[in-house]
């Protein structure tokens, strides 16, 4: 059920890293985004996928994970992505077509939740320098990258408080806290 998804879908940070993710499953999830909705049908967006342990240890250091975590690197050794779905704009086909990539990454992590993963949308990245790591020829901008793998962090959802702050947090035990404002405070009309 979508439901059950979309509330069991969340920015995971801390993976199982040793917990390998397949090519083929991600060719799997890509295919989920291929098949997507495109405005104009343009399908501007490629996809570079990495399940290499090494290639993936060149891309993570390219990578901000949590914007509110200001002492927080991103994950340690042992609990980063098994795999990235680095997210690519083909500028000989169109530009600056955001709307697709959300659209394209919530699939993929649709898909990625209904296998039992997790991941991330990470739009802060080094993207030149992550460019030349990959070998990206100069018509593929790198839009964002998905982290995915076995979650092995707890996310709790929980209303925003009356101080109306929405910044997530982690407490001593390193649970996740997600503020999410209400049904009722963003329906208008």
């Amino acid at each position: 059920m979508i439901k059950e998804l979309v509330y069991r879908n969340r920015s995971y940070r801390r993976f199982r890293q040793n917990k390998r993710i397949s090519r083929e499953l991600l060719l799997e999830l890509v295919d989920l985004a291929r098949m997507s909705p495109s405005g104009r049908n343009i399908q501007s967006l490629k996809y570079y996928l990495s399940t290499d342990a090494e290639l993936n240890e060149q891309i993570f250091p390219h990578l901000a994970w949590a914007g509110y975590l200001k002492e927080w690197d991103g994950p340690v050794d042992g609990e980063r992505p098994a795999a990235y779905v680095v997210m690519l704009e083909d500028t000989l086909v169109a530009q600056g077509m955001i709307h697709d990539q959300g659209i394209a990454a919530q699939s993929i992590l649709l898909g990625a939740v209904e296998k039992g993963l997790g991941g991330c949308i990470i739009a802060s990245v080094k993207k030149e320098a992550l460019a030349k790591v990959l070998g990206l020829p100069e018509n593929l901008k790198i839009a964002l990258v998905l982290a995915l793998g076995e979650p092995v962090e707890e996310v709790v959802v929980e209303p925003v408080g009356a101080d109306g702050d929405i910044k997530y947090w982690r407490d001593d035990c390193h649970v996740h806290h997600l503020p999410k404002r209400s049904l009722q405070d963003i329906v208008v009309g």
